[in-house]
């Protein structure tokens, strides 16, 4: 059926909504001016780029975030993957109450988990380190891949698992060779998603992190000194263009495969 002139306008109104904002940070990024935003600017300049490359503290909570986001979202695939096995494939007592639970930590206001989280690390007084920041965004990251993977569990046919185990496949040959196969894309997307959600993640790293900074929370303090709005502007040039790749590539694996079985 074809879409109304007015459903259209309403679609593309909700686009401009979304990503205009967007738009000016990209925009500004190459402003010649140090502290005002005056439109038009004066001039354009990819002056503020190298200045930013050159910022040895960039590169270091640039690095930080990264490597955080590559182990939570490592954590995030096995206790993920695992739970949602356990939930699709197994029958007993409370295990609606467990999935739901699972769920919880990313429905919660990260101020919420934050909190939690930094009581807990008080309580058992673990000092603060890159672990924290880890173990903080693991708590969300696993929703993510859990969600994908128990998805995908959904739509697979039981009836693989039960060729193959006739077939003489042993528990790790059908996991190896009829499940993983089946699970890859969910799981890279439920990755890709994960990643992005750590990468650009400040609420529960302001209560994990101590004194170190994440990408995000260097950026935040850039915009405490107004001379620094430029660098704060190629940055967050740098994140958007960071974290599109792995949810553009998230959405089009899950897409590509919702017509299956």
């Amino acid at each position: 059926m074809k879409a109304s002139l007015g459903l259209k306008a309403a679609a593309f109104a909700a686009l401009a909504f979304l990503h205009v904002p967007l738009l000016i940070v990209l925009f500004y990024a190459f402003n010649v001016e140090e502290a005002a935003f005056t439109f038009p600017p004066p001039g354009l300049t990819l002056n503020w780029f190298a200045v930013t490359l050159q910022r040895p503290d960039f590169w270091r909570a640039l690095g930080l975030s990264l490597q955080v986001a590559a182990v939570a979202t490592a954590i995030a695939l096995v206790l993920g993957t695992l739970a949602a096995a356990a939930v699709h494939r197994t029958r007993f007592f409370g295990r609606e109450t467990i999935s739901l639970l699972l769920l919880l930590p990313i429905a919660l206001p990260g101020i919420v988990t934050g909190i939690a989280l930094r009581s807990s690390i008080g309580l058992f007084e673990i000092p603060f380190s890159f672990w924290t920041i880890v173990i903080g965004h693991a708590t969300f990251c696993v929703v993510t891949v859990y969600n994908n993977a128990l998805a995908r569990f959904r739509r697979m046919s039981k009836s693989l698992v039960e060729a193959s185990m006739d077939l003489g496949a042993n528990s790790f040959q059908t996991f190896r060779y009829v499940l993983l196969p089946e699970l890859a894309t969910a799981l890279l997307a439920g990755a890709m998603l994960a990643f992005a959600l750590s990468f650009d993640e400040v609420i529960v790293t302001t209560f994990t992190a101590g004194q170190q900074q994440t990408l995000p929370i260097w950026m935040f303090a850039q915009l405490t000194r107004p001379r620094q709005r430029p660098v704060t502007n190629v940055a967050a040039f740098i994140v958007i263009a960071i974290t599109t790749l792995p949810i553009y590539l998230a959405y089009r694996w899950t897409s590509r495969t919702t017509d299956v079985h």
